[in-house]
């Protein structure tokens, strides 16, 4: 195409962006009326609306009670830890009925609470992520706790087998990914280099398959092994739990 033509065309297309431009904005009334007219000087048009100017729909402002910012939760409605002065008998047990959901426990400041198991949070952990970790393990703990009522055991009973089974799987799991670490560190190198292989033809954004596959021959070798752990750490919790011989509440 001729550079003169090219040319020619800037114009017209700058013309046509302004109009576009000019369309878009909302019309707004110059008419001024008699009265106004009349004030002479004193009269001021109106002032251009401030922009940003528009609402947010579906609005609904978050209010709650206030959590110390030294406990690393965000549930509303958690109890505190229970008293362990006494344990109940584990009693009959009988169908799941419909229960009230039971509350979860609210760690102790500055803990990351996996049951009965509770521990300092690491500096190197960020709070939203230490919350995030106390949160699901207390729900989890909550929703055993809820269905162990709906069989008929009792308060404290629930309570105990819920904490163990909980802080046994959290225990197991972290065991068995130690115990796995010899052969993670193998399959991740191994990952590593299968990822090379494959990415390193596609270099440079090819190279990227190379953490994937370490981390995905990491997680093969690690992840059955933590689940096997936290399996048989949790069953050796509730039963423990289970089996605890009944401490009665003197007066």
């Amino acid at each position: 195409m001729p550079s003169s033509v090219v040319l020619s065309a800037v114009p017209f297309a700058l013309i046509l962006t302004n109009a576009g431009t000019v369309n878009a904005q909302p019309v707004k009334s110059s008419a001024v009326s008699r009265a106004d007219q009349d004030q002479g000087d004193q009269f001021v048009p109106d002032q251009p609306e401030q922009w940003p100017s528009a609402v947010a729909p579906n609005v609904h402002t978050y209010r709650g009670a206030h959590i110390p910012d030294d406990t690393l939760s965000s549930l509303q409605w958690a109890r505190p830890i229970p008293d362990e002065k006494y344990l109940a008998p584990l009693g009959p047990l009988t169908a799941p009925v419909q229960v009230a959901p039971v509350p979860p426990i609210a760690p102790r400041p500055g803990k990351l609470r996996f049951g009965d198991l509770q521990v300092d949070s690491p500096g190197w952990l960020g709070r939203e992520q230490a919350i995030q970790l106390n949160d699901g393990a207390a729900e989890t703990e909550a929703g055993l706790a809820t269905f162990l009522d709906s069989i008929g055991m009792e308060r404290s009973r629930s309570d105990r087998v819920a904490g163990e089974t909980v802080a046994g799987a959290v225990t197991g799991a972290t065991a068995g990914a130690v115990a796995a670490s010899p052969f993670g560190v193998i399959g991740g190198v191994a990952g590593g280099a299968l990822g090379a292989v494959i990415g390193i033809p596609f270099a440079p954004i090819g190279l990227v398959a190379v953490p994937i596959g370490a981390a995905y021959g990491l997680a093969l070798m690690e992840v059955p092994i933590a689940a096997l752990g936290a399996g048989v750490g949790a069953t050796l919790g509730a039963a423990d739990a289970l089996s605890a011989p009944p401490r009665a509440l003197h007066d």
